[in-house]
């Protein structure tokens, strides 16, 4: 599998103040209100919950008692907690929210390749909003398919993933032949971006299909991953300022 590592930024214009500070939020967030993945009650307040979504109701449940077979030590894990706001906007807070370190810093890694790009290419305020529409699309997604495949609606859901998969879509649809750095093995290698992120999308979609199997992928939300992945292939083109520019103007119509 290939792991991106950097691209070419060569034609960047301004500096990508928006997804810096998407990437602070991010990594503030999970330090200082989820304490670095302990406060499960923050977590279990704000992270998405199919069935809230789906009828409009805050749902709390109780803790339980877990018991890990492979250490022998039984936990106890709370239950969802009341969300201070409603329900709905749950769809925005789970996307600034994450698992673990691993899920923090995967996700952050591929914002800070691939989201400066379509910055540069969309502006602050267009990239802002089509970050979070990719988002909110992609935690839909999600619930929609819980409900479609019988999968329990009271899981919580949470990540970036999905609204960095929209910024990678669009990313492979305005820049395919873009080089990415990546490591294959042991080497690093320069591949166009229609290979690294055609791969990606391939693996989503196959891990997707093991869910359809009844496999629950370890609570993986590849629904959302390919939810946001399609969003913002499609929607891209609506908020790219480039292509707005040439259909308005005549003279550069004419010599296209």
């Amino acid at each position: 599998m290939l792991l991106p590592v950097g691209d070419d930024n060569s034609d960047r214009t301004i500096t990508p103040y928006v997804n810096y500070l998407l990437i602070a939020a991010n990594i503030l967030i999970f330090i200082f209100l989820q304490g670095g993945g302990n406060n499960l009650f923050f977590t279990y307040a704000f992270s998405t919950v199919p069935a809230e979504i789906i009828t409009g109701n805050d749902f709390v449940t109780a803790s339980q008692i877990y018991f890990d077979p492979h250490t022998g030590q039984k936990f106890e894990l709370p239950g969802l907690q009341p969300t201070p706001v409603s329900v709905y906007f749950t769809l925005i807070t789970s996307m600034f929210m994450h698992g673990g370190w691993a899920h923090l810093g995967g996700n952050m890694l591929y914002l800070w390749i691939f989201g400066d790009n379509i910055e540069n290419r969309l502006g602050h305020g267009r990239y802002l909003v089509f970050y979070l529409v990719c988002g909110i699309i992609a935690s839909l997604s999600h619930v929609f398919s819980t409900l479609l495949l019988n999968h329990s609606s009271l899981v919580p859901s949470l990540g970036a993933s999905g609204a960095i998969s929209g910024a990678l879509g669009g990313y492979l649809l305005l820049f395919p032949t873009r080089k990415v750095r990546a490591i294959l093995l042991w080497y690093m290698i320069s591949v166009p971006a229609l290979l690294a992120l055609g791969l990606w999308i391939v693996f989503q979609v196959i891990s997707g299909m093991g869910i359809l199997g009844g496999d629950d992928s370890g609570g993986v939300a590849y629904a959302a991953h390919i939810g946001g992945f399609v969003a913002g292939f499609l929607l891209i083109k609506c908020f790219d300022p480039v292509k707005a520019k040439v259909k308005s103007d005549p003279f550069i119509r004419r010599f296209r």
